[in-house]
């Protein structure tokens, strides 16, 4: 296997993904433990021209809930066009990383890649592995679905590992990850890959089995199941203890945390691995559904502390139009069109 060079990689997805233009300022905010990334990123911004700046945070004992107040000062003051954020992806951090995309972001103007738990991988062979005509290919692709998926009313999920539900997106875009959406200037999520939709907050319905990994926790060994009634959870049940007991923490942070936020399709072609949820849940032909914060989602209302994903392999996806036509996008995992 040939290698991507790493700063090659982050400029590219600065590039293809951020639309970042020589002259632009860049803030890079990395914790300490990813430095070598923040070093390749800072690279590959200098490369295009931009004015760059990388801001190390150290860390400390014990989990972050809020932004630093030294950040809080330094972006009251300053104001860059992109940011990219290098962050240990812990679920215990997800109301600190929540915060700090609000902060980022609550001008829409600023443009972010939010990156919890990357690393070097996913630069030199992973998800972020990406070539320009890669990057352009899988926005084509990428458009192609929410083509299909357009004036969708609701989706009925089954898999082979017992998930059985539905839920309704009546009102609601389907989005992507993969290019920015100059419109809403929202922040996405590096690497790219998927296409996701906000449900109607108290639509879902039925049983969730997680059969592969879960947010914040990576691969589960074995699948947890999730009982839905009016889009909230009722039950959870798991013979995996580390991950039930995950799973329980997460979903009790607050009144919010139990109900439905996000339903995606995976479709980035390089991304392969389990150990990390941010390139896993974009593994091509799987979907994943999460609970939780949901309010930078076209329509969404979900105002959770928290937001946490499971991933389902081998589904089967079957969508409903306004005019009550229904087809398969998804069967046994694999779409009904060629995606590449």
């Amino acid at each position: 296997m040939i290698l991507m060079q790493a700063w090659k990689a982050a400029e590219n997805a600065l590039k293809h993904v951020l639309e970042a233009i020589p002259g632009e300022r860049i803030a890079i905010i990395c914790d300490d433990e990813k430095l070598e990334v923040g070093k390749a990123f800072s690279r590959g911004a200098l490369a295009l021209g931009l004015w760059t700046r990388l801001i190390v945070l150290k860390a400390k004992e014990g989990f972050r809930k809020n932004v630093p107040k030294h950040l809080l000062e330094l972006l009251s003051r300053w104001k860059p066009e992109l940011f990219i954020n290098l962050l240990r992806g812990v679920g215990q951090e997800t109301s600190f990383r929540i915060r700090l995309i609000h902060l980022e972001t609550r001008d829409k103007k600023s443009r972010l890649g939010h990156c919890p738990g990357v690393n070097l991988n996913m630069l030199t062979s992973g998800a972020l592995a990406l070539t320009g005509e890669e990057h352009r290919k899988m926005q084509d692709y990428a458009r192609d679905l929410m083509e299909n998926l357009s004036k969708t009313v609701k989706i009925e999920v089954t898999s082979p590992s017992g998930t059985e539900l539905s839920f309704i997106t009546k009102g609601r875009q389907f989005f992507t990850d993969t290019f920015l959406d100059w419109t809403e200037m929202k922040w996405i999520n590096l690497p790219t890959g998927e296409v996701i939709v906000a449900p109607v907050e108290d639509s879902l319905e039925g049983i969730l089995t997680c059969d592969m990994a879960i947010g914040g926790f990576g691969p589960i060994e074995s699948p947890v199941r999730l009982t839905v009634r009016e889009g909230m959870v009722r039950n959870v049940a798991s013979g995996d203890k580390a991950a039930l007991k995950h799973v329980k923490v997460a979903l009790g942070i607050d009144e919010w945390a139990k109900r439905v936020g996000e339903f995606a399709f995976g479709i980035n072609p390089k991304a392969k691995s389990l150990d990390n949820f941010l390139e896993t849940e974009k593994i091509s032909e799987t979907v994943h559904i999460a609970f939780g914060n949901n309010m930078d989602m076209p329509g969404g209302r979900n105002v959770s502390r928290n937001h946490v994903d499971f991933l389902v392999s081998k589904p089967i996806v079957k969508i409903t139009k306004g005019n009550g036509k229904t087809t398969t996008i998804l069967r046994d995992g694999k779409f009904q069109f060629n995606p590449y």
